[in-house]
């Protein structure tokens, strides 16, 4: 019988070898470079996911309730970028009084401006959100023409801060949409505006002390100029204006509002 060389003996040992290797490795599913996953295991990994995380469903929960949802069916601007050329300036309607009435054809506020800002009375901060932002043309104009003119007499003062106009299409703007609502900013002709600071700061005043008294008189007479029907102030401030239009009305003494006269 020939006799193989020891070489050759050991060649065909190991290639007997790495055949059993595999044939156990086929057996198990795995593929011989060991990166393929077994069946169980591509299931186990799907399942897990495709699982949506705990809060999700909570999440959506809570986000249903929130006014933005109240808000309705009015979908969400696609612009929030506050440019005056972006304003879409319409001939908008204010329906009945601002107490119990409805807005047509409505003006969207934008979030903020070179020389104002809007600010959310709800959430205590900045931005306001966009549902709360819409009036009349005439009074987005006429809000917007006072504080450029303000900006342009007192450049060192911080931003306007403008407050709730009215809802998209207006309506009821009460409790349900945030404490401690309003009674009337139903039919665009309504704006609260925040008394500018003695501290300087672009922040609301939380108590009268911090009003810049000399500022916000001279607010509240170019409001009084820009044809206001009605200039609600703080009864706690020394703030004076033509009797019947500037009225002293509690809950103001952090802002002002600024109402228009229905269209004529």
């Amino acid at each position: 019988m020939e006799r193989r060389p020891p070489h050759r003996r050991r060649r065909l040992l190991a290639l007997g070898f790495l055949a059993a290797a595999a044939a156990v490795a086929t057996s198990l599913g795995l593929a011989v470079g060991g990166t393929e996953e077994r069946p169980s295991a591509i299931a186990s990994s799907a399942a897990v996911a495709t699982d949506p995380p705990p809060s999700a469903t909570a999440t959506e929960t809570a986000s249903a309730r929130t006014p933005d949802r109240i808000a309705g069916a009015e979908p969400r601007p696609t612009s929030t970028r506050p440019r005056p050329h972006e304003i879409d300036y319409r001939d908008s309607r204010a329906v009945g009084v601002p107490e119990a009435g409805s807005l047509e054809r409505g003006v969207m506020l934008p979030s903020e401006g070179r020389t104002w800002v809007s600010w959310d009375p709800v959430e205590r901060d900045k931005p306001n959100r966009w549902w709360r932002r819409w009036g009349t043309d005439r009074l987005v104009r006429a809000t917007l023409r006072v504080a450029r003119d303000f900006a342009a007499d007192h450049p060192r003062a911080p931003r306007i801060l403008i407050g709730d106009l009215s809802r998209p299409r207006g309506g009821d703007f009460g409790t349900d949409y945030g404490p401690i609502g309003h009674a009337s900013h139903q039919n665009g002709l309504d704006v609260d505006v925040y008394y500018p600071r003695i501290d300087g700061r672009e922040w609301t005043p939380r108590v009268p002390a911090q009003v810049d008294v000399e500022l916000s008189q001279d607010l509240v007479d170019r409001f009084v100029a820009a044809g206001a029907e009605t200039v609600f102030v703080g009864p706690s401030l020394p703030l004076t204006g033509p009797v019947g239009v500037v009225v002293p009305l509690t809950n103001h003494d952090n802002h002002l509002h600024f109402r228009l006269p229905a269209k004529r």
